[in-house]
């Protein structure tokens, strides 16, 4: 039986892997039943604070196991978890405090040198916060905040009990990269459901070691870091900064499994010189616009993962569509696979793609603008993103709807070119936005990232693109980066690089 509610999977998970490791975060390490009575005893802490049912709980720190414990404690006592985005600014991580008119915060020490609490103090915390608390970012060190519950055991049984599976359990704000982010909420059987979804699709299973780096303040981490965990008895191996000489380190030490990430993880890795031992690699997933075939071939033949899937999803449905195991590299590096986790899929006339299942988010909190607007009185979310469907029913996503531009009257899709770049040799990234030409009315600029110790010139990319491309999809000027600005999700911001341009 498949668990309705976060508190029930926590009690399911403790019945039936117990024993086994649930999180492992440097020196810590704990089993289920052990994670269980952490979550209890944070749940204490929250309800001894006055949290009502409903309360939102914000919490703002990196992948660590006190985040676990914060998040899945919060949830516990009948509250509303709202992630905060570790990239955003304290005006950023003010305003999603004020809209969501959170009750409690949880933040982390000192991180990176940055006091994260101590920017928002300054900068005006919101006069309804109830409870700051404080967790360690060493997850060595002891939580003293989360521990010390005032409310006896039975209170708060009584108060997980009383959880529904209808009960909104998250709140999820959009990266805010096209405008004032937006508040997806779902409740706990979706955010269950896209979990069970996934992790059966990717063949997540009991004694996988799954290495997160994706943010747990994404739907990415959460749902299918954490309630994935949960749900299958996989052990959760969180990390606080991906770089790749730790992630290489980690993978050897506590033998991953399982490294789901966006493709600049990969690559990264692909990247790094090193001796450690990856052959325990099992399972990567990744997903974006651009997924180069060969980047797919060599996680396989270089990083030695045996099954290599993409994937499709967004903050208000978070696994739309997926590849499954046993598709070629081709059908996993062009399209985004299948419907999964129950949606409905169509393609608009413009191409837009169209959602509609049982997890599409409930709507954007107290925003019913907005939300009419993504979600149609049928039932369709309009995602913004261009896509085209194969006989097979398998999504390829072109690109996003504000990124096409229009070269002398054709449309142009800047992912078609960015796949091209990723063929040339020496090419670790690259991005193209259309910039305004007095003649052609937009052209192509494309942002490339030449590989470790590569050097390219301006006449490399073009001659390149010129062999493969129609003249109208040439970019006709070439920036040459170190990197490009991405969010949480990896996906480059554009909108960054066209107002730098």
């Amino acid at each position: 039986m498949n668990p309705s509610t976060i508190p029930a999977a926590l009690h399911s998970a403790a019945q039936h892997f117990g024993a086994a490791e649930a999180v492992v975060d440097g020196a810590t390490r704990w089993n289920f039943t052990g994670l269980l009575d952490r979550v209890r005893a944070a749940a204490g802490v929250f309800l001894g604070a006055g949290l009502q049912p409903g309360d939102r709980v914000a919490v703002l720190g990196p992948n660590t196991a006190h985040w676990i414990v914060a998040a899945l404690g919060a949830l516990y006592a009948g509250g509303t978890l709202v992630p905060l985005n570790t990239r955003f600014t304290a005006a950023e991580a003010l305003d999603v405090l004020t809209r969501s008119g959170a009750k409690a915060l949880v933040a982390t020490e000192e991180f990176l040198g940055v006091d994260r609490l101590a920017e928002l103090r300054r900068a005006g915390l919101p006069g309804e916060l109830r409870t700051v608390l404080r967790i360690p970012v060493d997850s060595a060190a002891p939580a003293p905040d989360l521990a010390r519950s005032p409310v006896p055991p039975h209170a708060v049984a009584a108060r997980a009990e009383s959880v529904r599976d209808n009960d909104v359990s998250d709140i999820l704000y959009t990266s805010g990269t096209t405008g004032r982010s937006k508040g997806a909420m779902s409740a706990h059987h979706q955010s269950l459901g896209v979990a069970v979804a996934w992790a059966r699709l990717a063949g997540l299973r009991t004694g996988d070691r799954y290495l997160v780096v994706n943010p747990f303040f994404h739907s990415f981490g959460y749902k299918i870091g954490i309630l994935a965990g949960l749900l299958t008895g996989a052990t959760l191996v969180p990390q606080a900064v991906f770089d790749p000489a730790g992630t290489v380190r980690l993978i050897e030490r506590e033998r991953i499994t399982v490294l789901p990430g966006a493709p600049t993880i990969y690559q990264s890795l692909l990247d790094h010189e090193h001796t450690a031992d990856l052959s325990t690699l099992r399972l990567a997933v990744t997903g974006a616009a651009v997924v180069p075939v060969r980047l797919v071939e060599r996680m396989r033949t270089e990083l030695g993962f045996d099954t290599v899937l993409t994937a499709y999803g967004l903050t208000e449905a978070v696994v739309a569509t997926m590849c499954r195991p046993g598709d070629d590299p081709v059908t996993v590096a062009t399209t985004c696979g299948r419907p999964a986790a129950g949606f409905e899929l169509r393609l608009a006339t413009n191409g837009e793609v169209l959602l509609r299942g049982p997890n599409l988010m409930l709507g954007y909190l107290d925003d019913p603008v907005a939300t009419a607007a993504a979600i149609d009185g049928d039932g369709w979310l309009h995602t913004g993103d261009i896509g085209r469907l194969d006989e097979r029913g398998c999504l390829t996503i072109t690109d996003r709807l504000k990124d096409m531009y229009i070269s002398g009257g054709f449309n142009v899709y800047p992912a078609e070119i960015e796949q091209a770049l990723a063929e040339l040799a020496g090419v670790s990234a690259a991005a193209v936005i259309g910039v305004p030409d007095e003649r052609l009315g937009e052209v192509g600029r494309a942002f490339v990232v030449p590989g470790p110790g590569v050097a390219l010139s301006t006449s490399d990319v073009l001659e390149f693109c010129k062999e493969r491309l129609a003249n109208f999809k040439v970019p006709r000027s070439v920036e040459f980066r170190d990197s490009l600005p991405r969010n949480a999700s990896g996906k480059v911001l554009k909108q960054r690089l066209r107002e730098e341009s």
